[in-house]
């Protein structure tokens, strides 16, 4: 049993574990890329999330901290079920063999805070790391996925569909993500990869409520489902310029 499969099934308890790392592909849709104005990476390009980040699926709701433009971008999420170090790229089999399961994600991201963070040079870890700010779907066995680089992803807000695209658009695919980050860092066993988002990202407000899905040859799995309003955060932090 996988540590992030652990965490699910013992969410409620002290013994919850979660994954050792969260790794994001950043830009990894052309059409992602373009309505961002960002400039097409010639190489797979990544951060970290924590995992304090986590929702577990019936854990909600995501929190919206004061003066945040909360942006939700879906993605698809892999589990690793062996350590990795300096990956061959080409590879392919080595790579597929390589993921225990996968999951849906949901990548918060303060944009406004991004945003200052690109025009300043300034880390991601506060735009991308707030409490709340990675919803997943529950675990989905590697079985029901026979190609994720061919799968639909999309999500919705208060119904109206905002993203629906293909895996199979991603600039990047599975082993050269691996390859890519592996020579890096050493990933472990447990290890959580989300692989980026397509176009249609834009803002949630307090009293939406998100719901992201998953298809496999137009069939909707049900593991993939996520369903999770948006509420204001209680807490301290106000967003201001740094």
């Amino acid at each position: 049993m996988s540590l992030l499969r652990r965490a699910f099934a013992t969410a409620s308890s002290s013994t919850y574990r979660t994954p050792g790392k969260v790794v994001c592909i950043g830009r990894n849709y052309a059409d992602h890329v373009a309505e961002l104005n960002n400039t097409k990476p010639k190489q797979p390009f990544f951060f970290l999330k924590p995992p304090s980040s986590i929702v577990l699926p019936g854990q909600g709701p995501v929190l919206r901290p004061k003066g945040v433009d909360l942006h939700y971008e879906v993605e698809l999420g892999l589990i690793l079920n062996r350590r990795l170090r300096d990956f061959d790229g080409a590879d392919t089999k080595g790579a597929l063999e390589a993921i225990e399961s996968y999951l849906l994600a949901i990548d918060m991201t303060s944009r406004n805070g991004q945003n200052e963070a690109k025009r300043k040079g300034l880390p991601w870890d506060i735009p991308k790391g707030f409490d709340t700010f990675l919803p997943l779907s529950q675990i989905i066995p590697k079985s029901a996925i026979p190609d994720p680089h061919n799968v639909e992803l999309f999500l919705k807000v208060n119904g109206e569909t905002k993203q629906d695209a293909s895996t199979n658009l991603m600039l990047f695919q599975i082993p050269k993500i691996l390859s890519h980050i592996s020579r890096v860092m050493t990933l472990e066993p447990g290890d959580l990869i989300i692989t980026g988002t397509p176009a249609g990202v834009g803002p949630v407000i307090p009293g939406d409520v998100m719901r992201a899905g998953l298809r496999v040859n137009g069939k909707e799995l049900e593991e993939a489902k996520i369903e999770i309003p948006v509420e204001e955060s209680t807490s301290s932090y106000v967003f201001t310029e740094t």
